[in-house]
């Protein structure tokens, strides 16, 4: 039933990509929104009681859609909600696109659907970088750790995860009002992926055995260097 999913979930993102409209983790993103503006305060306590209803009712959503469904359409579902693949490759080829054709005010624009930061003043090859700096970062978040968790914790881990995941990116920041409050949600984020972070740090050394003769040595070498 898992591996059933695992292809139900891994052929809808790649046929269909993210939903252009309703997309469940946006609605989830604004439950929590709403929620924070009723449960914050600038406490520890706070901030893990926010995060424990959240993640909490998404694996219970979860469990349920494993309760109402087959459990290999209810895997698939959650799945195809939490991987983010198909949009990822998408969006980095298009700004790989624009800085091939020298369009750099065109590539600033469309890489701020893969950065956060002010890409204004970055050149070709800088674009380039942050693009692949994301695609790094999000293929463990949206596409490594959503597969783990789901072979793992079925519907409940891959929703669980796909919550932990929105809630650091939306709370998880170190300034002065998430210091303490967000600090729940980026410890078990941290937790949640670093599994899947090994595993994705594992399957690019071997992978690029089939780019070029010392590439394995290039990318072995980066997480001995770099994780840290």
């Amino acid at each position: 039933m898992t591996a059933a999913g695992i292809v139900l979930g891994v052929g809808g993102d790649a046929v269909f990509g993210d939903p252009r409209r309703f997309h469940p983790v946006a609605g989830f993103g604004q439950t929590a929104a709403a929620l924070e503006r009723v449960a914050y305060r600038p406490t520890l306590g706070a901030g893990a009681a926010y995060a424990t209803v959240l993640v909490g009712g998404a694996a219970l959503l979860g469990a349920a859609l494993e309760r109402v469904l087959p459990r290999s359409v209810a895997r698939g579902l959650a799945l195809y909600v939490a991987l983010g693949g198909r949009s990822l490759a998408r969006e980095a080829q298009a700004v790989a696109d624009l800085v091939e054709r020298g369009e750099l005010d065109a590539a600033r624009v469309r890489i701020r659907s893969l950065v956060g930061r002010d890409p204004q003043a970055l050149d070709g090859s800088q674009l380039c970088a942050a693009a692949i700096e994301s695609v790094a970062e999000n293929t463990v978040d949206a596409v490594i750790a959503p597969l783990f968790w789901a072979a793992l914790a079925g519907a409940p881990g891959v929703l669980a995860h796909r919550a932990v995941n929105t809630l650091d990116a939306m709370v998880g920041r170190r300034n002065e009002r998430y210091a303490r409050f967000g600090t729940a949600s980026a410890r078990a984020d941290d937790v949640a992926n670093w599994p899947a972070a090994r595993l994705a740090g594992v399957l690019t050394v071997a992978l690029a055995a089939t780019t070029r003769d010392d590439a394995v040595a290039l990318a072995a070498d980066a997480p001995r260097r770099d994780a840290p």
